[in-house]
């Protein structure tokens, strides 16, 4: 099978602004009125920790790699902010499914203060996305909050309800929310009508709401429009929970919003390694692996792993203990490339639970100077050419990063699968206005999963252009846990748990040098990678491989002592 993927043009992101756009008639005609009752408490089906409740009992709130401590019986909502993320993440309450019924007066003493601080316009605990949140998180924990409440504190609790779903209701209808952000937006404002007696007008025009962003941001496969692997989970973390409010009020669910919790399952299972992680492609950075662990429990009819996400831009291969997932699509539409990689025809390799091969990943909050460096080719196990990225992106903003605004416009997906192995052969374009130059790749794994071999070439792009002198680098990003010396016949590789394997190369010298792995639980990590290097010009062509290396001490069969 072959198929051509391209990056979406300025057609296709005019149309989908405007969908995001379009005026809802309604939505200064009809109020979202205080409810005076809940029908429904949704479940928080995300694990709770309790080594956090226990920082909260003690005064800490710890969120993005900060900590802030507060003195016994006050709250954290006036005091010193260390970031911008740690506001956005103790304003979000979702911290709230780590209390218990023990902490119920601490709980609703830190809403109740929250509620009486007016808010100010640059607060980020204001922005949609955030008021989403929130209004998820108190919707969720309304049986901690409200059991043994007084009438004051029920009323200010029930405003507050309100008061978020008119904002998201007119952020989401004025387009003050953009990208992904708009669905958890419209998640929250959706859950808020089916839990909150608020009228069936606004409840009908707000499910229209939801199930539109769904159908423009889901893709056939399950994948987000925006091709980060970790969408799909935080919404499905959503959606799951959604589903079971239907289900516990006797309503039908949506049939748009069970296609794409059956879309993205799949979806999840086909982007995951043996270890349980999500591959690094596109902003994906450390997995929670709990929560996926969580999520793929609710998948009802499990089948076989998907190898190919068409409409998302990736492919599989695998073959026990092996596993390969490559990067083959080009650039999201503007609006939802904030997290976008340059990482086109990028891949992953892992051994059974051991990560060989991998993209250095998107670093945390608490590391966000460095987001933009994770972004670009080189932190990519890719070519690069002239150390440039094969996508452009714009200077970030102060609020938010930048956006890819040019990769490659063409790419290229061939599979071939036969008795004895699976080939991919891949090629794009991200190069050839600046060098003239096309990146193709071939990736070959073999059916008992002992080699996996590989094939990057240069040819000149057709039609001509500019054909600058420069220098080329493929790059293997390597696992922390991975050690790597080099050896007569190439780079010996010893894995986490032992396991050696031997990288080879014709064509280039190969190099052991370092790397970082921004996607660690404890931020940044140095690691190492392999490097080739030379002159880029039509003609070049590098093969390369991994096998096994007999572990010290144990005989190769066929050998004898």
């Amino acid at each position: 099978m072959r198929e051509r993927l391209s990056g979406f043009g300025a057609r296709a992101a005019r149309v989908l602004a405007r969908q995001a756009t379009t005026p809802y008639r309604l939505i200064r005609s009809l109020s979202i009125k205080q409810p005076t009752r809940l029908w429904i408490a949704p479940p928080d089906i995300r694990t709770a920790d309790s080594t956090v409740a226990d920082e909260i009992r003690a005064g800490y709130f710890s969120f993005e790699g900060k900590s802030v401590h507060v003195a016994e019986g006050e709250a954290p909502f006036a005091c010193f902010v260390p970031s911008t993320g740690w506001r956005r993440a103790l304003t979000g309450f979702s911290w709230l499914r780590h209390l218990g019924e023990e902490d119920r007066s601490t709980a609703r003493r830190l809403v109740e203060t929250f509620l009486s601080i007016p808010p100010t316009r640059d607060d980020p605990a204001q922005e949609p996305a955030i008021v989403a949140r929130r209004l998820l998180s108190f919707l969720a924990h309304s049986p901690l909050l409200l059991g043994e409440a007084d009438s004051e504190f029920y009323e200010r609790f029930m405003l507050a309800l309100a008061e978020y779903a008119r904002l998201l209701w007119l952020a989401l209808g004025e387009g003050k929310t953009r990208g992904s952000e708009r669905l958890i937006c419209a998640v929250a404002l959706a859950e808020f009508t089916v839990c909150a007696d608020s009228g069936a007008a606004i409840a009908t025009e707000a499910m229209r709401l939801l199930i539109r962003e769904l159908q423009r941001q889901i893709l056939a496969d399950g994948g987000h429009i925006g091709r980060n692997p970790q969408t799909p989970l935080d919404l499905l973390l959503d959606l799951l929970a959604l589903r079971q409010v239907f289900a516990a009020r006797g309503l039908k669910t949506p049939e748009t919003i069970k296609r794409v919790i059956d879309r993205a399952l799949p979806m999840l299972r086909m982007m995951q390694h043996g270890d349980g992680s999500l591959a690094l492609f596109n902003g994906a950075g450390m997995t929670a692996r709990d929560r996926l662990a969580t999520a793929l429990t609710h998948e009802e009819t499990r089948g076989p792993v998907p190898l190919q996400a068409q409409a998302t831009g990736y492919q599989r291969m695998e073959a026990f203990p092996a596993l390969v997932l490559v990067d083959a699509g080009g650039a999201p539409p503007a609006e939802f490339a904030s997290d976008a990689h340059a990482g086109c025809l990028s891949f992953e390799y892992s051994r059974g639970t051991e990560r060989v091969v991998v993209n250095c990943g998107a670093p945390g909050p608490h590391n966000a100077e460095a987001r933009e460096t994770a972004r670009k080719t080189a932190a990519h196990s890719t070519l690069t050419l002239g150390e440039t990225s094969s996508a452009r992106f714009l200077e970030p903003a102060r609020k938010s990063p930048g956006r890819a605004v040019a990769g490659p416009n063409k790419v290229t997906v061939e599979r071939r699968a036969h008795d004895q192995e699976t080939t991919l052969i891949l090629s794009h374009d991200g190069y050839a206005a600046a060098f003239g130059l096309v990146h193709a790749r071939e990736l070959t794994l073999a059916q008992d999963g002992r080699t996996f071999s590989g094939r990057d070439r240069l040819l000149a792009a057709s039609g001509g252009g500019p054909d600058n002198p420069t220098e080329f680098a493929l790059r293997f990003h390597l696992h922390p846990q991975v050690s790597a010396t080099i050896v007569d016949d190439g780079v010996a590789l010893t894995l986490g748990n032992g396991e050696r394997l031997l990288f080879s190369a014709n064509g280039a010298e190969a190099r052991v040098v370092d790397s970082v792995f921004y996607a660690s639980p404890a931020g940044a990590r140095p690691a190492r990678q392999i490097a080739l290097s030379g002159k880029a010009a039509p003609g070049v062509d590098i093969r390369w491989s991994f096998a096994p290396l007999p572990s010290p001490g144990v005989v190769p069969p066929g050998q004898n002592l």
